[in-house]
């Protein structure tokens, strides 16, 4: 389970404010997309390989723990690798969410589910269930490697990948960004201009003239 203090910092932050505090983050491709009615989701990944065959991807939700985020590797294929019997087995284990690079079915029912899932892909057709599939091995889901344990966090605007040690100093790098952006929608509110609120005149003076500069929030 991640920790309650995790949980708390996420609540106040978004994935555009982690991914403006590092802009080396892993960020999953966009077509992997929200299918749910929630969206947000914060938990360790519990990782499975399977390609066209979705029994990997059943062993994976009944071994994950409790706050686990099922990750896919189905290889972008276009075949469906669960559906609304997995997220209804998924809300029984009390898991964090179901991510699959591929296919997703079910959607009638999904896009009502509380539990958050995200694919690649919606289709009817399903896959076969004649292989074991990997479980808990590094992957590649959305285009970024992911290994067991590693930090998933999600919203509306997409899917990032945290090592887990640092999303102590992530979440707080990101607060102190949102912070600094409502106080900027508070000037914009009052009437004032962007100008007021970022650096722009200083830093497009400095690369005029050649040196290294980053455009910041005025205090």
């Amino acid at each position: 389970m991640v920790a309650d203090r995790l949980t708390e910092k996420f609540r106040s932050v978004d994935t555009t404010a982690l991914c403006d505090a590092d802009k080396s983050l892993r960020v999953m491709d966009s077509a992997m997309r929200p299918r749910s009615a929630a969206t947000r989701i914060l938990g360790p990944a519990f990782t499975v390989r399977c390609t066209a065959d979705f029994f990997g991807a059943l062993r994976a939700i009944e071994a994950a723990a409790p706050g686990d985020v099922v990750v896919v590797d189905g290889g972008g294929s276009e075949i469906a690798l669960a559906g609304e019997l997995f997220a209804r087995g998924a809300l029984v284990r009390k898991l964090g969410g179901i991510i699959v690079d591929g296919g997703y079915r079910d959607i009638g029912y999904v896009r009502t589910c509380p539990l958050p899932v995200y694919s690649r892909f919606v289709t009817p057709m399903a896959g076969t269930t004649s292989e074991l599939g990997e479980l808990q091995v590094r992957v590649t889901c959305g285009g970024v490697p992911v290994s067991p344990g590693d930090l998933i966090l999600a919203d509306d605007e997409g899917v990032v990948v945290v090592d887990p040690e640092e999303a102590d100093s992530l979440l707080d790098a990101a607060a102190a960004i949102k912070q600094a952006e409502a106080r900027l929608i508070e000037k914009l509110d009052a009437g004032e201009t962007l100008s007021d609120g970022l650096t722009i005149a200083a830093h497009t003076a400095a690369l005029e003239s050649g040196k290294p500069s980053t455009l910041q929030f005025v205090p």
